[in-house]
C-alpha cells in the first residue's frame, strides 16, 4: 500500500542512513524540479552540495531495517513487486511476513508474547539506486534546506561546519593506497 512521504529524486537521491539500537533516521534528497534545467547539462550533486531540499525521517524506536539493493531496475525481483512495490515510492506491507518471521523468532525467549509485535508495521522506500525497508510502529518526516550529511548531522545531534564535511570519492581512496 503506497504512503504519503516527500518523492524522493529520481536522479540523485543520495539516501543515507543513520541508526543505532534504539533509533533510526534516513536522509534523502527531494525530488525538486528545476526550472532553469534545460535538460543539455545536468549538474552533479554529492551529499555536502547546499542548497538542497532533503527529507529526514525518523523511526524512534524502530525494530530492524535493511538497506541495499534492488535499484530501480531489479525492482521487479523483489519478492514484494507483485504486491505492488514500484520504484521512487514509500509503502506499508500489510500483514508482513518479515515482522512475523521475527515474532516467530522471538518465541523461544521466556518472557515472549505474540502482542509485542503487534504494533509494528512494515514500511518500504525505493530508491534510484537501492531500497530501504524497516519495521516501527511509526516514523515522521520533516523538511529541511541545505547538503544532506550536514542536515543528518544536525538531525543526529552532531554540529559541525559545512566546510569539515568532505565526501571522500573512490578515486582519492585509491590514491591513499598508492
Amino acid at each position: 500500500m503506497s504512503i504519503d512521504l516527500p518523492l524522493s529524486s529520481a536522479g540523485t537521491p543520495l539516501p543515507h542512513v543513520f541508526a543505532d539500537e534504539g533509533k533510526l533516521l534516513v536522509a534523502y534528497l527531494i525530488n525538486r524540479p528545476d526550472p532553469s534545467f534545460d535538460g543539455k547539462n545536468p549538474r552533479s550533486v554529492s551529499a555536502a552540495t547546499s542548497n538542497q531540499s532533503v527529507a529526514i525521517l525518523t523511526a524512534d524506536p524502530y525494530l530492524a531495517f535493511q538497506f541495499g539493493p534492488p535499484n530501480d531496475e531489479a525492482i521487479g525481483g523483489h519478492r514484494l513487486h507483485e504486491l505492488g512495490l514500484r520504484p521512487y515510492g514509500a509503502f506499508e506491507v500489510l500483514n508482513s511476513s518479515w515482522i512475523a518471521s521475527l515474532e516467530n523468532a522471538n518465541r523461544v525467549h521466556s518472557s515472549h508474547r505474540p502482542e509485542l509485535f503487534s504494533d509494528y508495521r512494515h514500511f518500504v522506500l525505493t530508491f534510484h539506486d537501492s531500497t530501504l525497508e524497516f519495521i516501527a510502529e511509526s516514523f515522521s518526516c520533516s523538511l529541511h534546506e541545505g547538503a544532506i550529511l550536514p542536515t543528518l548531522m544536525e538531525a543526529v545531534g552532531y554540529r559541525a561546519p559545512v566546510h569539515h564535511v568532505k565526501p571522500v570519492r573512490f578515486i582519492d581512496r585509491l590514491w591513499r593506497r598508492i
